[in-house]
């Protein structure tokens, strides 16, 4: 699976940590922005939004450059004057997960999805972290509240399917223990076994 530091045209990142199923981790918000910012966020009174963006683009560059410590210093400042900032927060979420701060991570991304639902790259990136739990079940939940939100985002579909066939390969895998001379979920389990393998094998290199 792939998660995402941030929605709308966005450049694959790398590979996450289930084989195949990938999250968004480098890329430009370019795609829903002015619907996501609150009024008051944008608002002079509030706080200046080009701070916020500087603040996104020096994290962003920083990430870019594995300097990761340092970028979720410098979002740790940005949050404290922005602190609804969507991008400021998901890029936070994204460098939360790299660190192997999962609970934190998800944490980050639950709020997102409670706080901007409309968005879907959250769900996505909660998707990534439960399947790689084994947490099968809540990454499809995650991926097709995903879908609901942008039923063309094709990389959630993908992940998606990823998810299905490890389902199924889980579901083949209980049949073959209840019922061992049962050929056709053999069958089914081996043919779905080597596809995954296939996935896995494709997956690029963390």
């Amino acid at each position: 699976m792939r998660s995402s530091i941030a929605p709308g045209p966005w450049r694959a990142g790398a590979a996450a940590s289930v084989p195949g199923l990938r999250a968004l981790l480098l890329g430009l918000w370019l795609f829903g922005l002015a619907q996501a910012v609150p009024a008051q966020e944008t608002s002079p009174a509030f706080s200046d939004p080009r701070t916020a963006t500087t603040a996104y683009e020096q994290a962003l560059r920083l990430v870019a450059e594995g300097r990761r410590d340092e970028a979720r210093v410098r979002l740790d400042q940005a949050l404290r004057e922005h602190p609804r900032n969507p991008q400021l927060r998901f890029l936070y979420g994204v460098v939360l997960a790299e660190a192997r701060r999962t609970e934190d991570a998800i944490a980050v991304f639950e709020q997102l999805t409670q706080d901007y639902p409309e968005l879907p790259e959250p769900y996505n990136n909660l998707a990534v972290m439960f399947a790689a739990r084994g947490e099968l079940e809540r990454a499809r939940a995650a991926l097709e509240s995903a879908v609901r939100a942008l039923p063309g985002y094709a990389l959630a579909h993908e992940n998606l399917g990823d998810v299905h066939l490890r389902l199924a390969v889980r579901a083949w895998e209980r049949a073959a223990s209840l019922d061992p001379t049962g050929s056709a979920s053999g069958e089914r389990l081996s043919l779905a076994r080597a596809l995954v393998a296939r996935i896995e094998a494709q997956a690029p290199p963390r």
